[in-house]
């Protein structure tokens, strides 16, 4: 391959050596294996590449079953995307689908099979992440970057939990507060697995 074009396609200052071509998974639902605790992570319409792939990096080191990403969204496959998952994206099942409405039938379906418990994030919501229980299974939903979750992935939460801030504004970076979220998770879950 010509050296111009391999710099073009590498779209990077050190331009890399290998190129592969790869076959995009399907967008099955089925993909996410659900372990004995499950734990799942929803996207409703992500808009930025660098928080997406941020996110599915922090997925990945907490232990997610899989990612699911609803609505018109930013492109999973965005070369920022997979670069700001460091290569995470190959590594946790992350599902695309239409909306949260088609997403629904399956989040109804895992709520009576694994007695999952659906726990949407808010700046305004009333409790605190670290008073909810995340060691029973658990589908944690995150809002778009600017509007938050829609009206539709609200009346699917069964709790909504806030991380409490102080400073100047009033919430964090999505990113931020699903690897916070995340990171809460685990550290409940480690924490009674030891029997603490």
């Amino acid at each position: 391959m010509p050296q111009a074009l391999l710099e073009k396609l590498s779209d990077k200052n050190d331009t890399s050596e290998l190129l592969a071509l790869v076959e995009m998974p399907a967008d099955d639902l089925d993909r996410i294996q659900l372990g004995q605790r499950p734990l799942v992570v929803v996207l409703d319409r992500p808009s930025s590449p660098g928080n997406l792939g941020t996110i599915l990096r922090a997925a990945n080191a907490m232990r997610v079953d899989g990612v699911v990403i609803t609505g018109h969204s930013v492109d999973l496959y965005d070369p920022k995307t997979i670069r700001a998952s460091v290569g995470t994206l190959f590594c946790t099942p992350v599902v695309r689908v239409e909306s949260s409405k088609a997403l629904e039938p399956w989040i109804l379906r895992i709520k009576v099979e694994t007695a999952t418990i659906v726990v949407g994030t808010s700046a305004r919501a009333p409790a605190v992440l670290a008073e909810h229980d995340f060691a029973q299974p658990t589908l944690l939903l995150f809002g778009n970057e600017t509007s938050g979750l829609s009206s539709h992935c609200r009346s699917l939460c069964d709790t909504t939990v806030t991380i409490p801030i102080h400073g100047a504004a009033s919430s964090l970076n999505v990113a931020c507060a699903a690897s916070i979220t995340l990171y809460e998770v685990d550290r409940q879950r480690r924490s009674s697995d030891h029997g603490h």
